[in-house]
């Protein structure tokens, strides 16, 4: 019989990791009897100036020897999940039936694993991945002396490899691939491709140096997870202490944390914040990173919205880097109603009967069995909520849809679809010392709490609304809103030395059916940081997929809080003009 390691129901504390964690939970086809073994091994790495232990299992194939080798998975976990969370396990389990040497491990400070937590940074939690790349190869031994000489290998010590897994485990495959370049494959789900934009996002154009607005609630809620591993964990490895202060992320993490609840955006601390949230995202590396990629987004994630799975598809495609983008329709939000029916299900593990599930077996099946008959699919293919038949749910097409619809902010309130129809207007809005709008409380789906419906309170937003539609309107992708608004109060701290003086706003659009009923996409919002408040800026949306039903209304919608973020410091009257010499526009990526 297989040697099963005992597992150990993840503590409650833990549930949050663990749905952020996020990889394929799969299924596997019928098998015979003892189809893999599972050895527990440890490896002491260096890295990060640090030597700590990595815990992880290896599943081998029944019928892989060193005469008859397999290429192998690696994959972790997400943040706060360790090697034995069910969706972490699994990729062990379910790789190993297919086939492949599946080695899976507790990524640096969660579980058993030593070191410090470092978001994934390339050259500590991506060069300790890469020592585990070199058991592998059989450059190295576990600490134990086992030895893995039974992986296909390309060259001598280079092992044929590919990397699986969802949100912390899915940014640090492209931190492996930027430090190590014997990577194979890579299928990152769910993840993020700039710390700057998830935790603190600036959606204005062209706003590179003005930091954000605090996502507080998401933030928070991983830094308790963190620094509370002693409630998780009843020993730790003291690799995995920093001090007092900063209990078991790198330095520059707490202060990045600290200065973002401080509410202050000093210019030293900023550029600081700024400079560390970019080092350690896919951002600043992707230009290092060759191994093919096949990106899987969430349409339903405010964490990590689909707009940071096209900037770094667009960058790798960019270089030339093998890559393929998938929007399926589940991601770290709207947890109560789980994933739709057909898609790739990590509860029942549908893998060959998903799309998604099907697409990662024929993207591995591609680039580690070298089966270049396999067809890997289009370059892009997103899930439409819309469709009732789960085998057509999918639309694909070799392009993102481009900005081809153009509708103009009127004066009177309306959203109109011809310039000259602007009517002449001036509307205002005001922000209270407390916010006033709701969009989401962030980890109600996670933790299984249900949440309120979106609001906005009368006299802090402004909206435009559309007449109903004669024929059914499909957006793909992320809206753009171009505006300029006029804020005296504002523009008399536009040069503050504190960037947290600069006016802050909240763009979204809403879905309004013939009853009234306001539904807000997916709960996405947009927040803005006015670059120069004196000046018209524009903003890009949330991507999201979505269709506008006939009889429906478009809304878009500014906000001058909501409660998920940070907000204004201090009252700043807000006021839009529209007329033909000032346009405020809306613009769509429709298909169909």
């Amino acid at each position: 019989m297989s040697r099963r390691v005992p597992r150990s129901r993840a503590p409650l504390a833990l549930a949050l990791g663990a749905a952020l964690a996020a990889p394929l939970a799969l299924t596997p086809p019928a098998a015979a009897a003892d189809p893999y073994t599972v050895t527990p091994l440890k490896f002491t790495v260096q890295t990060g100036g640090r030597s700590c232990t990595i815990d992880a299992d290896l599943y081998r194939p029944a019928g892989v020897d060193r005469e008859h080798p397999a290429p192998a998975v690696l994959g972790t976990n997400g943040f706060g999940g360790s090697k034995s969370d069910g969706s972490t396990d699994t990729i062990g389990k379910a790789f190993a039936q297919r086939g492949y040497v599946s080695l899976v491990y507790s990524g640096l400070g969660f579980g058993r694993s030593g070191c410090l937590i470092s978001l994934d940074d390339p050259d500590i939690d991506g060069a300790a991945a890469a020592q585990l790349v070199d058991f592998l190869g059989g450059k190295r031994a576990a600490d134990d002396g086992t030895t893995a000489d039974f992986v296909t290998l390309d060259a001598p010590g280079d092992p044929r490899v590919g990397m699986i897994g969802g949100s912390y485990g899915g940014a640090v495959q492209l931190a492996t691939a930027a430090v190590d370049h014997r990577l194979d494959a890579l299928a990152p789900m769910i993840t993020w491709h700039d710390l700057a934009y998830s935790l603190d996002p600036n959606n204005a154009v062209g706003s590179t140096g003005v930091p954000g607005v605090f996502k507080w609630q998401w933030t928070n809620g991983f830094y308790l997870i963190g620094e509370g591993q002693p409630l998780l964990q009843a020993s730790l490895d003291p690799s995995r202490i920093n001090s007092l202060t900063c209990l078991h992320f790198v330095t520059q993490a707490c202060r990045t944390i600290r200065t973002l609840n401080s509410g202050s955006y000093p210019a030293d601390r900023t550029a600081e914040l700024l400079a560390f949230a970019h080092r350690v995202s896919p951002a600043s590396y992707l230009h290092r990173v060759k191994t093919p990629t096949l990106l899987v987004q969430g349409q339903a994630d405010t964490l990590f919205n689909l707009n940071e799975a096209t900037a770094t598809y667009r960058t790798l495609r960019a270089q030339g880097t093998p890559v393929k983008m998938i929007w399926q329709s589940w991601g770290h939000s709207g947890g109560l109603n789980g994933p739709a029916t057909g898609e790739l299900d990590l509860s029942k593990g549908n893998l060959e009967t998903s799309y998604v599930g099907r697409r990662v077996l024929a993207w591995f099946e591609r680039h580690l069995r070298k089966q270049t008959h396999v067809d890997t699919g289009p370059a892009f293919a997103y899930h439409r909520d819309w469709v009732t038949d789960p085998d057509h749910a999918y639309a694909t097409a070799d392009r993102l849809p481009a900005l081809n619809r153009t509708l103009y902010l009127s004066g009177d309130g309306k959203l109109v679809d011809n310039r000259r129809k602007v009517a002449h207007g001036s509307r205002s809005y005001t922000n209270w010392a407390i916010p006033t709008s709701h969009s989401e409380s962030s980890l109600a789906g996670l933790i299984g709490v249900p949440d309120t419906a979106p609001r906005d309170t009368k006299g802090t937003y402004l909206d435009w609304t559309s007449t109903p539609l004669e024929r059914p309107l499909d957006v793909v992708g992320a809206p753009r809103a171009t505006l300029r608004v006029h804020s005296p109060k504002a523009e008399r701290t536009q040069n503050s030395s504190d960037a947290a003086d600069k006016l802050v706003l909240f763009a979204k659009i809403y879905d309004v059916a013939p009853d009234g009923t306001r539904t807000l996409v997916r709960r996405l919002v947009a927040p803005v940081r006015v670059p120069d408040v004196t000046r018209s800026f524009t903003v890009t949306l949330p991507g999201i997929v979505h269709r506008y039903q006939t009889g429906h209304r478009l809304r878009f919608v500014i906000a001058a809080s909501d409660d998920a973020y940070f907000g204004n410091k201090g009252i700043k009257p807000v006021t839009v003009v529209s007329d033909e010499d000032e346009l405020h526009l809306l613009q769509l990526p429709t298909v169909g």
